[in-house]
């Protein structure tokens, strides 16, 4: 999911803006031409190290594709055609550090017909890691997208996000649409129709005459390299009622997405991991993924 050519949208500070610019105290220039022989020698062996482990995780199929994030949220089904799902809460203090639980869980729903691998922050086309029965995310299939996603915006009717809230915010107007026109040049991205020129047949208007979007957030699935028909529009919102499953995304009760909205951070690089219960256990290890409560490996 990408997100274009909005004006004057509050977008939230930028987490990272107080660095920009500035030159580490902790960087130096190193006269390579003068170091010790005991500088170079201990160079040396901290890179046959880092090689030594860098093959240590190859060898154990090991991929530490949360790395970059310390906050994530964790949605689980039975199997892939469940539309029922739960949702938990995870943060750690820094990447090097264990995953610790964050209050209970969360009861959701998923797509109408479940879940299928979708295309996001960790490849999904691996065969270690998808069989060749398992579903796959196409346009209007139904189903919400599996496998690991950036959280990037939050949305809403109101023109401003709660007091609190930190995940930049896209305030939902009539001419703001999510397109999933596969022939478009804007296929999978929400826009402003006031500053973009429609080439599209098909799109989906976020401001609703119901209040399934009056909070959401949006799921980065199927968005860097945008391929059309993989499906598109992908979003966490508020649900029409237990059992009730989307067109594709992942919805729960308003006062519990509220609290996920409040909770995110977006300088902690928030990532949704989703995926049916089975694959998550055989991905736990590969993934190095936290253990779910009651899981028989923790």
């Amino acid at each position: 999911m990408t997100v274009v050519d909005f004006e004057k949208q509050p977008r939230g500070p930028d987490p990272f803006e107080p660095w920009k610019g500035q030159q580490s105290k902790f960087e130096t220039r190193l006269p390579w031409d003068s170091m010790r022989p005991f500088n170079l020698k201990l160079f040396g062996n901290c890179l046959l190290a880092l090689v030594f482990v860098s093959s240590a995780f190859a060898r154990s199929g090991q991929l530490d594709v949360l790395a970059p994030s310390t906050q994530i949220l964790v949605v689980t089904t039975s199997d892939w055609n469940s539309v029922e799902g739960s949702l938990e809460r995870y943060d750690r203090s820094q990447s090097t550090r264990s995953w610790k639980k964050v209050g209970g869980p969360i009861t959701v729903v998923v797509g109408k017909t479940g879940l299928a691998w979708g295309a996001g922050f960790a490849p999904s086309n691996d065969t270690s890691v998808r069989a060749t029965s398992d579903p796959v995310k196409k346009e209007g299939d139904g189903k919400a997208p599996a496998g690991i996603f950036r959280l990037s915006s939050a949305f809403g009717y109101a023109g401003q996000a709660q007091p609190g809230w930190r995940m930049p915010y896209i305030s939902l107007t009539p001419t703001v649409e999510c397109v999933d026109d596969t022939a478009s040049k804007s296929y999978n991205r929400i826009v402003d129709n006031r500053t973009v020129a429609p080439d599209w047949n098909s799109s989906e208007r976020m401001l609703r005459p119901d209040e399934l979007y009056r909070w959401g957030l949006v799921v980065d699935h199927n968005a860097d390299p945008v391929t059309p028909g993989s499906g598109s529009c992908i979003f966490m919102h508020i649900w029409r009622g237990p059992g009730r499953g989307t067109v594709g995304c992942t919805a729960m009760p308003q006062d519990k997405l509220e609290l996920v909205l409040a909770w995110l951070d977006p300088a902690k690089k928030p990532l949704l991991v989703q995926v049916p219960l089975p694959q998550y256990e055989s991905l736990k290890k590969r993934w190095n993924l936290p253990a779910l409560p009651g899981s028989a490996h923790r």
